[in-house]
């Protein structure tokens, strides 16, 4: 091959492989046991960590900086009426006040009223990266550090070899590529890896500045006088994505399945363009971009699972007026997404299961920071990190249901693998696999 193939090759294989860096060959290995719930599962990670006081438990300002003002500033997804005073987690439309104005809901019915809610879950890891990979394996590792890939199979791993679904039908949208969160798409376990992973998707880093300069174009580089802009594009690249991992090489995919890809980023670089992103209303963070893609993602795919990582909320360390407000948005966001299905995507509406739950909460007692509002932050380290939700709705679900209490908690956060896996007909292969935590089910036996 010449220098001038060599790079135009090179330059078309980088430039496919930014978009969705992970594209695997499908193929069916076992036949699954089970029969389907659904045919699609949403998942959401409700991540950046959420105490249970401000959500499910809608005490807002009472409980952590002792005012008596307590409501429920996520109605999308619970029963319950808003807060009447102190209103800061809105935008700055309207009476001016910063942030006084909420969001309008956009669910007629909340996903609580619509399905089934366990308002007390203990999560596997009071730790972000912790939690993550207990919401994707099922399992809680003591030895899984951060910047490692998961020790455990994931649920995308699980869906790929024990149901055969084909690499398209299975995806991760992130909210970003710092904190490890590419590695989480596949394990280093031997009789998984990357061969059953799922395609790993940052649409805030895709569509970005950058991405948009580099890669909108897919244009190929004159190898003898455009050296410049290529060594530019390979750097991007590299920081883009230095903590992927191994894997590369062994990655492959359909002709069918790269083609649908490229015109799917084609497409997407144009609507970007145009400001036609199926975006939630408020978009006034990177969470709402997220799920607005995810929205994108799933009406030209309609896949199988879409796992949608989240994170704004983490805020709460040190600006707790910015956590409300962030977890205002994510629950906005959640709503357009649900609403976004059943009204834009037919394949998917009416037959489509969404989970949610936060990876950690956060801790009782707050830190000595104050934000603006001269309210305390809190981190996440005590018993209390250790309590939170999980919302489901769809097809099969019951509706209208609260499982547990704060003096009965009922599910663990490692429930969740083992509930899409008998959504999506697998349930009995995972369980059978042996590496979930002790003591996990599936939520519905839970019941």
């Amino acid at each position: 091959m010449n220098r001038r193939n060599f790079i135009r090759n090179a330059s078309l294989a980088t430039a496919g492989a930014f978009g969705v860096p992970y594209i695997l060959p499908s193929g069916r290995l076992f036949a699954s046991t089970g029969e389907q719930m659904a045919p699609h599962v949403v998942y959401v990670l409700f991540a950046g960590g959420v105490r249970q006081q401000e959500s499910v438990l809608q005490r807002y300002l009472d409980d952590s900086q002792g005012m008596p003002f307590a409501g429920n500033i996520m109605y999308n997804m619970f029963n319950g009426d808003a807060p009447e005073n102190k209103i800061v987690y809105g935008t700055d439309q309207g009476n001016g006040a910063a942030g006084g104005t909420p969001i309008p809901r956009i669910l007629n019915q909340t996903l609580q009223s619509q399905g089934l809610l366990f308002r007390e879950v203990q999560a596997g890891s009071a730790g972000h990266y912790g939690g993550l990979n207990n919401l994707l394996q099922g399992s809680t590792v003591t030895t899984q550090g951060l910047k490692q890939k998961p020790l455990n199979p994931t649920i995308f791993e699980y869906l790929r070899r024990h149901g055969g679904y084909p690499a398209s039908k299975i995806w991760f949208v992130g909210n970003g590529i710092g904190n490890s969160i590419p590695l989480l798409n596949y394990s280093n376990h031997p009789n998984y890896g990357s061969r059953y992973g799922a395609n790993f998707f940052a649409p805030s880093i895709t569509f970005g500045n950058l991405g948009f300069e580099h890669l909108s174009n897919a244009r190929i580089y004159h190898p003898e006088n455009e050296l410049d802009p290529m060594y530019q594009m390979k750097y991007f690249l590299d920081q883009s994505f230095s903590s992927v991992g191994e894997g590369g090489d062994s990655l492959g995919n359909t002709e069918e399945e790269k083609l649908s890809i490229k015109e799917f980023m084609r497409d997407m670089y144009e609507r970007v363009t145009l400001n036609a992103v199926a975006l939630p209303p408020v978009t006034d963070s990177y969470d709402a971009l997220t799920i607005g893609f995810s929205c994108e993602v799933m009406k030209w795919f309609k896949p199988a699972l879409t796992v949608v990582n989240l994170s704004g909320v983490d805020g709460c360390h040190s600006d707790f007026t910015g956590y409300l407000r962030s977890l205002h948005r994510a629950d906005h966001a959640v709503g357009h997404l649900w609403n976004y299905i059943q009204t834009q995507i037919p394949e998917m509406a009416n037959n489509t299961i969404l989970i949610a739950s936060p990876e950690c909460g956060r801790n009782l007692n707050p830190n000595p920071i104050k934000d603006i509002n001269d309210w305390y932050g809190y981190d996440h380290s005590d018993a209390n990190s250790g309590r939170v939700f999980t919302i489901m709705a769809g097809p099969n679900v019951p509706a209208n249901l609260g499982i547990g209490s704060e003096g009965n908690p009922i599910g663990l956060t490692s429930d969740n693998v083992p509930t899409i896996g008998q959504i999506l007909g697998v349930k009995n292969e995972i369980m059978n696999a042996g590496f979930l935590a002790p003591g996990s089910t599936s939520l519905f036996d839970r019941i």
